[in-house]
């Protein structure tokens, strides 16, 4: 099953950013998108950021992946 998670932009350095998913820090590509800024909200899939999502959008999400993971995370 592929999934892409919400996740927010927290550094950049040139094409890679790290990015906080649901507590998480990973490194991820970033070339995918215009003009990528710390703070950004996007969604992630096989470590490619594919496109920015507004905060409500990036919200809903995580608190449907909460209720669907539960206490697993």
């Amino acid at each position: 099953m592929c999934l892409a998670v919400p996740a927010k932009v927290i550094k950049i350095n040139n094409a890679h950013a790290e990015v906080d998913i649901m507590g998480v820090r990973e490194k991820i590509n970033i070339m995918l998108i215009d003009n990528p800024h710390i703070g950004d909200k996007v969604m992630v899939h096989a470590g490619f950021a594919i496109n920015k999502i507004d905060d409500a959008y990036f919200n809903f999400l995580k608190d449907t992946l909460h209720e669907m993971l539960g206490d697993s995370i």
